[in-house]
């Protein structure tokens, strides 16, 4: 089981610590907060974005392919009504001397993001409660 820490830093900020890291979050200035950190939610999306990175760069090291000059750009989309977010891209950047016959391949290392996963299969049950220190 994992388990964080979740603290307040002052004003909006609020950050998580585990495993010898602190990953700090904070609200934007129109939010109320400092910006001086991203927001929780911005956290998440980078999560995919960069779990998909690891498994497209693994598949390079892997393969022994170049990886230099590869990048990863990612977009979400919001639904007007509602706000929420409907749709996330992600388009693999490669330079023109990276061989197109893994294109293909990228995609589905990129795919294989456990993060994406996750999310795809649906979110695990959540609980929350109070306990007394």
């Amino acid at each position: 089981m994992m388990e964080m820490d979740i603290t307040f830093g002052g004003g909006k900020r609020v950050d998580a610590i585990f495993d010898g890291f602190t990953v700090r979050t904070d609200q934007s200035r129109s939010g109320g907060g400092e910006g001086s950190a991203p927001e929780p939610f911005d956290l998440f999306f980078a999560s995919l974005g960069t779990c998909a990175g690891i498994y497209v760069l693994s598949f390079c090291q892997h393969h022994g392919l170049p990886w230099e000059g590869i990048r990863l750009v990612q977009r979400t989309e919001r639904e007007p009504g509602s706000g929420m977010y409907e749709k996330l891209e992600i388009d693999i950047i490669v330079p023109k001397s990276f061989p197109e016959k893994y294109h293909k391949a990228l995609v589905r290392s990129a795919e294989q993001c456990t993060v994406k996963k996750h999310v795809a299969v649906g979110l695990p049950e959540f609980r929350v409660a109070v306990r007394t220190c």
